[in-house]
């Protein structure tokens, strides 16, 4: 089963299925495709298999031409059939793994995506999990699912984990030239998990086991996390002591060595940062040992929002008005610039407490015309077109994301009162009196 298999990725004569068709999945199974791999894409939601088959892309900066192209070619194919997982020759796993609202991991796409492949599972597959968790889960969970049919790892079928490490937006790095870190449960695993992505990617990394591969990307956001954490608090000192931080920031970053530049915000956003280290303070209850800096961080990432808050208060206050009553426009609600993607956005928190403080709210998105009711949040609003009589019928501008469509002289010459989370207005000359940094 081994020889075969590895000669049929070799040859690009392997059918590759990836299973969840977001910001991780669909780029990845493009690359696939583009590399000369037949594939196949497996979706439960119809809406985003329907608009790809269509001709129309849900992620804005996933072009849609190449998907349009290889359907036409019949080189790729995207469905919410799973019975048709026994085509594929390399299964690769790229579903959501959130928390619950208890910030414990949330694996049930995770497990029933597991459980929807065992249904089919056959001899001579690989099935390679990039879904961000703690280290342990591929053997620990997936693995008992896939193994009920009394068939052998490493032997039968084949099971790895290569964590995904998109960076959505980026436009230096994306899914070709970002180094994979691959680990298998057996060495045969490895082997053709190492040979399928050396045939797409630039550069392979191999590890010794599926559980480094899963601390590997665990760590690498939990790195982030911590020192986003350190400089959202060196802000607030440094606001009240009179000091820009970013000019601080800017000045450090210039050292050749030791310092690598991490900027402040109104929060964490996005699918990792926010949910990944608390995977790992879950894990670790296991093991009895405390994650003292990863609940540290968490704390005060979490209490951003609330200092934003608290921030446009006093700002409000300055301009003897009340929050309550206040109308408030929200520009950005993206979890950062230039992008579509507003998961754990800390715009939501952000509108959410304003909102219950008694505020009326708006927003604009040029990336995102209309919020969508999520579990945290139930907000139905559209975006609000701008406008020299919008900008000047609010009380307060908050700049929460700094998309580069923003005219940001233009928008601060036309409104009463702006708050900048994101250092955004640093270039305004005209009008900086009306400024408030939070």
């Amino acid at each position: 089963m081994f020889e075969k298999l590895l000669k049929k990725i070799e040859n690009k004569e392997a059918v590759v299925g990836v299973i969840g068709l977001g910001y991780v999945g669909l780029p990845l199974l493009i690359q696939f495709v583009k590399q000369g791999f037949q594939g196949i894409g497996f979706d439960i939601d119809s809406k985003k298999v329907n608009a790809l088959l269509h001709g129309e892309s849900y992620i804005k900066h996933v072009p849609i031409e190449p998907v349009n192209d290889y359907l036409k070619q019949k080189r790729l194919d995207v469905t919410i059939s799973f019975d048709r997982l026994a085509e594929a020759d390399c299964i690769v796993i790229c579903v959501p793994t959130p928390l619950t609202d208890k910030m414990d991991p949330d694996l049930r796409f995770l497990v029933s995506t597991s459980e929807t492949i065992a249904k089919v599972i056959r001899p001579g597959q690989l099935v390679v999990l990039e879904s961000t968790t703690y280290p342990g889960t591929t053997e620990e969970l997936v693995l008992p699912i896939l193994s009920r049919n009394n068939i052998e790892v490493g032997k039968d079928f084949f099971l790895a984990f290569s964590p995904e490490r998109e960076d959505p937006g980026n436009k230096e790095f994306h899914t070709g030239n970002i180094p994979k870190v691959v680990g298998g449960v057996t060495r045969n695993c490895l082997e053709l998990a190492k040979a399928l992505y050396e045939r797409v990617v630039e550069k392979v990394v191999p590890v010794s086991s599926t559980r480094v591969a899963e601390l590997t990307k665990l760590l690498e956001n939990i790195y982030r996390c911590v020192n986003i954490a350190l400089v959202n608090e060196l802000k607030v000192l440094a606001l009240k002591m009179g000091i820009d931080i970013w000019e601080v920031i800017e000045a450090a970053a210039t050292k050749p060595f030791g310092f690598t530049p991490f900027y402040p915000g109104p929060g964490l956003g996005g699918h990792c940062i926010p949910i990944d280290p608390f995977y790992l303070s879950w894990k670790a209850k296991e093991y009895d040992v405390p994650t003292r800096f990863i609940q540290l961080a968490g704390e005060v990432n979490v209490s951003m929002p609330y200092y934003v808050v608290e921030k446009a208060i006093d700002a409000l206050n300055e301009c003897e008005k009340s929050l309550k009553g206040s109308k408030i426009l929200i520009l950005g609600v993206a979890y950062k610039k230039d992008i579509d993607d507003d998961r754990e956005s800390p715009s939501y928190a952000i509108m959410q407490i304003l909102q219950e403080k008694g505020a009326e709210i708006f927003y604009n998105d040029p990336m995102i015309p209309k919020l969508k009711p999520g579990r945290k949040h139930d907000f139905s609003l559209s975006s609000t077109p701008l406008s020299e009589e919008v900008l000047k019928s609010m009380d307060l501008v908050m700049i929460l994301t700094d998309h580069s469509d923003y005219d940001y002289q233009w928008i601060v010459e036309n409104a009463q009162l702006v708050l900048d989370t994101r250092n955004a207005t640093k270039d305004v000359t005209v009008g900086r009196e009306k400024i408030v940094k939070a």
